[in-house]
């Protein structure tokens, strides 16, 4: 089975240059935690509810002026639409993340797989959260 049979498509991603506040809004009509950053077409990073709270709210950053780059985490985990399912699983236990961004081979985004998501292959999700939840 292939990431692209799995993931989540039509992914939304924000521009570097948007406001917390837009970002926050955007999850919330979006019902997420987590959005990519994209500067064009290329990813550039990916920001989460977390990321908001820990790096700006605690931090006591002016909301109403920082930005998505401000706040984003940079090094981004990815795996490609033709990968098997078995590798990106273990690409996210070796990384200890609950997402993998899915690229293409122009390495332009087209979805992303979650723990979730890996319930379509049902024998890789016990031992990934395990993996994952023991190593956080």
């Amino acid at each position: 089975m292939k990431a692209r049979e799995v993931m989540t498509s039509n992914v939304e991603c924000v521009s570097p240059d948007i406001g917390i506040f837009d970002i926050a809004r955007k999850m919330k009509s979006l019902d997420v935690g987590f959005i990519p950053v994209c500067d064009n077409d290329r990813l550039v990073g990916t920001i989460t509810d977390r990321d908001i709270v820990i790096r700006g709210i605690a931090e006591g950053l002016d909301l109403d002026s920082t930005k998505a780059r401000e706040l984003m985490t940079s090094d981004v985990f990815y795996c490609f639409e033709d990968d098997n399912v078995e590798d990106v699983a273990h690409r996210m236990q070796e990384k200890e993340v609950r997402r993998m961004l899915i690229l293409n081979r122009s390495k332009r985004l087209v979805g992303v797989v979650s723990i979730g998501d890996l319930s379509q292959a049902e024998q890789l999700v016990g031992e990934t959260t395990r993996d994952i939840t023991e190593a956080a």
